[in-house]
Order: structure tokens, then sequence, then C-alpha cells
């Protein structure tokens, strides 16, 4: 049975209230307040925004914060493992925090929404076309584009 992810928008607790930033001091970056602020847009975020948006939202925090220092602060925690990178074939690509446990992603293609899923019956199926295959599955990624039911692609 599949499950929807919970959803992103009710508040984490940790210990600075800011999963990315813990995430981040973690791993020993440095934390200028402009990437605190970028941190904490992003672990705010309840869907999955593009750095012209994580930019709109920042800006609107801490004015002083340049669009040049979001991809630059994105990259950062990208290439950190603390963010996860999607391209959900709209030309943008689009970012998340790296989740506690894997999901899959059901993108709506008449709105741009994106929901998160789980589904028991997926994964076993995935390992198992892996085994007949002769592998074993170390990582994946499923999307699903669709539109809602009764309505056409037009």
């Amino acid at each position: 049975m599949w499950q929807r992810m919970p959803d992103r928008s009710e508040p984490m607790t940790t210990e600075t209230d800011n999963p990315i930033e813990d995430l981040c001091l973690a791993h020993g970056m440095r934390m200028t307040e402009q990437r605190r602020v970028i941190a904490r847009v992003l672990s705010e975020s309840a869907d999955h925004p593009d750095v012209e948006e994580l930019y709109r939202r920042a800006s609107a925090v801490d004015p002083g914060i340049s669009i040049a220092t979001v991809y630059r602060t994105v990259r950062l925690f990208e290439d950190s493992g603390i963010i996860a990178r999607h391209d959900f074939r709209d030309g943008r690509a689009r970012y998340e925090q790296v989740p506690d446990e894997h999901h899959d992603h059901l993108i709506d293609v008449k709105s741009g929404r994106v929901i998160e899923f789980r589904d028991e019956e997926i994964e076993r199926l995935q390992e198992a076309i892996a085994r007949r295959l002769g592998f074993r599955l170390v990582d994946h990624r499923l999307e699903l584009y669709a539109v809602p039911l009764g309505e056409d692609e037009t």
C-alpha cells in the first residue's frame, strides 16, 4: 500500500529549529548569516523550489542576498549532500533537503505540483527487477508525470 509522505510545512524541531543549518554545522561548514537565511528558507519549504524562487524568498528576509550568493550556497549544500537536485522536466533544477527516508515523486504536469509518496510494492518490484537482471539495486529515483483524473493533456 502506498503512503503519502508527511507535509513539510509542519515545523520540524532540531537543535537550531533549522534542519539544513544543523546538517551544515554537522559537516563543519562555516555558516554566514546569508547561508543561515538560505538554509532556513529551504528547511521551511513545503515545495521543491528552484534557485529563482529561493532567491525571491531569501531576499524577502534579507534584501542584501544576491542571486549569485543563492547559486553558490545551493551548489555548496548540494555538493555536501545536504540537499538533492531534481529535474522535473520543467527546465528548472529544483531542490529539497536530502530526505531521511527514500520517497518518490508524482508531478502534476498541469499545475507543476509535486507530491511525495512511498509505495512498498513499487520498492519490492524494483528490487526484484534488478535481481532478475543480475544486479543489486543501490539507489533509484522514480518520478511519475500525470494529469488529474478526468483531464486530458491538452
